[in-house]
């Protein structure tokens, strides 16, 4: 099907539609229901600018037209012992990719400082592997605090893998403001995806840092086989973690692993995912993460109708787009580069 979307719309500008009042809803403190759910993720096209003005409505409301830049380094590469299907650092995968152990405590501030020159505020560490063993985080607690003495205003983030309260305190002792640790997928269709850890141990891990007093950075992928229900189970499970922070990702098919022969998600039902996560999260920091710019394409600038976050200059081990093509599709949309305009 043909996007009737066009890469020349602005400011999308329904009113008085079912989009329309149930932004009303949830901008005076209600969600939607699970059948409204379902109804946004089976938007007609003639309908998406409405339901793209509702979600910017609800957007401008808690973070206006600002977009956080956040960058992505991909701290230890491919090894992993787990078994996800969608990755290609799993040990199921036989993707040529760049292997390599952690990277030396200079290398990642050196990482840190082209987050800043390049207008990022967040700044992820990531980690391949099951989870952080005790030399790993003394490690990442060593290299925050020497970031934040050169940097002390960028956030930090961590994508260690599965980890329990001991860990998490540590990290948050050093400085670590964020842990990233995705559900991925609904709790139905977890198994489909991953046998090597379950579910709840994914939950656990965003809890555990909950408990620590980090913010949390925790989202999903759409495009791994699943069903509307099993996205408005996702949304539903995010709002109910109360995550601070919600990365959506499209699946980047990959040669060599098990879902390297998916189709490339539909854009329009990549817009209607984030305008879903973003009725049901009206206060989380929402990203237009992993596969954005080639599921969208000429289209990515929708995306911040209902995120206000992105990523800019790849992701774990497949490239993005860079921060001065990033900036300018923002300010050409009427969006700003948070940190380089007063909100009104």
């Amino acid at each position: 099907m043909q996007t009737q979307i066009s890469s020349e719309t602005e400011t999308p500008s329904g009113t008085g539609s079912f989009f329309s009042d149930l932004a009303d809803r949830v901008l005076a403190g209600g969600i939607p229901t699970r059948e409204e759910a379902h109804r946004i993720l089976s938007t007609p096209l003639e309908e998406m600018e409405d339901l793209l003005a509702a979600a910017l409505r609800i957007r401008e409301k808690r973070w206006g037209r600002g977009v956080k830049i956040c960058m992505l380094q991909n701290a230890r590469s491919g090894l992993c012992p787990e078994d996800c299907n969608y990755c290609s650092q799993s040990k199921v995968s036989t993707a040529e990719i760049e292997t390599y152990t952690l990277m030396q405590r200079g290398q990642l501030i050196q990482g840190a400082s082209r987050a800043v020159e390049r207008g990022a505020r967040r700044y992820c560490m990531a980690t391949s592997g099951r989870g952080p063993s005790d030399r790993d985080i003394n490690e990442f607690c060593a290299t925050t605090r020497a970031i934040k003495r050169e940097h002390p205003d960028l956030e930090i983030c961590v994508s260690l893998g599965l980890m329990d309260d001991e860990k998490a305190v540590k990290l948050k002792d050093a400085g670590v403001g964020w842990v990233n640790h995705n559900l991925n997928t609904s709790e139905r269709h977890h198994d489909n995806i991953c046998s090597t850890h379950t579910y709840a141990d994914r939950v656990a891990t965003v809890q555990a840092a909950k408990r620590a007093g980090m913010n949390t950075c925790c989202g999903g992928i759409i495009g791994m086989g699943e069903d509307d229900e099993d996205v408005v189970q996702l949304g539903f499970a995010l709002r109910e973690l109360g995550v601070d922070s919600l990365p959506v990702n499209f699946l980047h098919p990959i040669e060599g692993t098990p879902l390297g022969n998916e189709d490339k998600v539909d854009k329009e039902r990549a817009l209607r995912a984030l305008c879903l996560m973003r009725f049901l999260n009206p206060e989380a920091d929402i990203r237009a993460a992993g596969g954005s710019e080639t599921t969208l394409g000429e289209d990515e600038h929708l995306a911040l109708y209902p995120a206000n976050s992105i990523f800019v200059a790849g992701y774990l081990t497949t490239p993005g787009r860079s921060a001065d093509e990033a900036r300018q599709m923002i300010e050409d949309r009427g969006f700003f580069v948070d940190g380089t305009e007063i909100e009104a």
